[in-house]
């Protein structure tokens, strides 16, 4: 006859809700608890995607999704290639939760709204009779005869005789708080932000709040990285997705440059300033009436007029009467517009972080650390992490499912 055993998973948001609903659903015989340290579970589910939740990412092929995974694209494969995008729109399915794609591939319940996902996995848990516990935050763990001995923090209540332990915390900000890991002997590659905007104080470019352009290139020179997509320009300085994916791969030069560096941004990229220089001068032979009323480009009005006024254009000048060299400056200003950054913003509540426990010491088949049998990892604590556009979360589902599996397995 089989006995119960049992699995208390670290951290109540998608990677240990997947871990400990998907092992209790394979095994019967495992007894699941949830311990989160805040009083809420699911929180960065509940938030995420302006509060629609990104669940995941169109990919008919696994190789499609592993660039978009600045570290851990080799790890991604093959947990990937154990769940992956198509599996988890079936598993949300066959819960009766619908996911949509949208134009960039995102993808989203059909609700369009992120508590669809929260009560879809609440309800798996209760079903699953799954034991949450909240305002619990782990300080250290031993392994003993009889299984692991969790102790907390404030608290001298001791968890004992637990079988496997999945550490799904999500990722910390700063290196000390992996200490309860470090001092088993895990290495854990210091954690640096992720997926930020570029502060840039410059009142002129302020003033353009909210204005976006749909496809620009943006360029660190200092790294040698680019990205190219759309660029939002915000009260703080420069956003959008092509600068949060290039603020991902770029993560840890950043950091070492204490994120004070060039960033130069082409408006129109599929011109150089040599080729925009001449397009400029064929339009300015071909053209009557003011320059500010002759956008050319599909840039915003008001995109166009900043590049003009930095190029010291009046907008009501006709297009006749512009010097040559005024036209090598908006040549340039369109092209290679720079800007110093000096600091960045980061999005709280999606605050994703590069680093975590090195993926050397686990196991990408099963999740289970190589040191220490029975001790599990899912999510963001692992030195995996994805660009914007679901890739996060769905490393959370696969890396959930493979250790739940594997868990379910040891019975």
């Amino acid at each position: 006859m089989q006995t119960h055993r049992k699995l208390i998973v670290i951290g109540g948001g998608a990677a240990g809700f997947f871990c400990a609903i998907n092992a209790a659903r394979l095994n019967p015989y495992l007894d699941v608890t949830i311990v989160e340290k805040s009083g809420k579970v699911l929180s960065k589910v509940k938030v995420s995607g302006g509060g629609r939740c990104n669940v995941t990412h169109e990919s008919s092929e696994v190789d499609d999704m592993l660039d978009a995974y600045p570290r851990g694209r080799h790890f991604m494969r093959k947990t990937l290639h154990q769940f992956s995008t198509a599996d988890t729109i079936q598993w949300f399915s066959e819960r009766g939760v619908e996911l949509k794609v949208e134009s960039d591939g995102r993808m989203f319940p059909v609700s369009n709204n992120s508590q669809t996902i929260v009560d879809c996995l609440l309800k798996e848990a209760d079903h699953r009779n799954i034991r949450i516990v909240h305002h619990k935050e782990l300080s250290s763990f031993q392994k003993k005869e009889n299984g692991f001995e969790l102790s907390f923090k404030h608290s001298e209540e001791k968890i004992e005789g637990v079988d496997f332990i999945c550490i799904a915390t999500g990722g910390f900000p700063k290196f000390e708080s992996f200490r309860f890991l470090t001092d088993k002997g895990l290495d854990v590659e210091a954690p640096v932000p992720s997926l930020f905007t570029f502060n840039i104080a410059d009142k002129h470019l302020h003033a353009l709040m909210g204005v976006s352009s749909s496809q620009a290139l943006v360029k660190i020179p200092a790294c040698k990285m680019e990205q190219r997509g759309p660029v939002l320009i915000t009260h703080w300085g420069l956003s959008g997705p092509a600068v949060l994916k290039l603020s991902s791969y770029a993560a840890r030069d950043l950091q070492k440059l204490d994120y004070a560096f060039d960033a130069v941004v082409n408006w129109c990229p599929d011109f150089n300033e040599s080729s925009m220089l001449e397009k400029l001068k064929a339009e300015k032979s071909a053209q009557r009436g003011n320059i500010g009323n002759k956008n050319i480009f599909s840039l915003t009005t008001r995109l166009w007029e900043y590049l003009l006024f930095k190029s010291d254009i009046d907008p009501a000048s006709n297009w006749q009467d512009i010097q040559q060299k005024k036209l090598v400056l908006l040549s340039k200003n369109i092209c290679s517009d720079q800007y110093p950054v000096r600091g960045k913003t980061t999005f709280k509540e999606e605050f994703v972080t590069a680093g975590g426990v090195k993926l050397t010491e686990i196991d990408p088949l099963s999740m289970e650390s190589k040191k220490i049998p029975g001790l599990f990892f899912a999510g963001e604590i692992l030195d995996v992490d994805g660009i914007t556009g679901g890739y996060n979360f769905q490393h959370a589902w696969s890396s959930g499912m493979v250790a739940a599996r594997n868990i379910a397995a040891q019975m």
